[in-house]
């Protein structure tokens, strides 16, 4: 069994503004607890280059790639390039829902598989739990503070 991390909070703002919060990625570092650098462009293929604070000895550099995008739906995903022989890999999913009323909510999925993912979760899995749900809450806060 993988890692697998799942959160999602409402927000006071309407989804496009939840929206620009999490791919303004050159923002990230104002309000993000988690990847305190980050950018990318919102493109297939694309890198997304991040500083994770992840745990002891610091924040870490870390690149990635986007993978699907559907601006319409607010949705994206992003994959670390698997390990040989898929060790390991991963998938991270942001999204943002309209709920109307000026509401909407954010979810973030995250899953790291393949046969070392039990030593990533034994080492990481609590820490990655509380940064992710870090995330979502800080989401929430900029959101509703970029309204005002």
């Amino acid at each position: 069994m993988g890692v697998r991390v799942d959160d999602s909070v409402v927000v006071t703002a309407p989804a496009d503004r939840v929206w620009n919060v999490i791919t303004d990625f050159a923002a990230y570092h104002e309000w993000n607890p988690f990847q305190r650098e980050c950018s990318a462009e919102l493109t297939p293929g694309a890198p997304i280059r991040m500083l994770v604070a992840l745990g002891p000895g610091g924040p870490m550099r870390q690149t990635e790639y986007i993978d699907e995008v559907d601006v319409a739906g607010r949705w994206f995903t992003y994959r670390m390039r698997p390990a040989p022989m898929r060790l390991l890999h991963s998938v991270r999913r942001q999204s943002v829902v309209d709920l109307g009323d000026g509401r909407s909510r954010y979810e973030s999925h995250f899953e790291i598989n393949g046969p070392l993912s039990p030593l990533v979760d034994a080492l990481l899995g609590r820490r990655l739990t509380a940064k992710f749900a870090a995330v979502a809450a800080a989401v929430k806060v900029r959101a509703e503070a970029d309204g005002r």
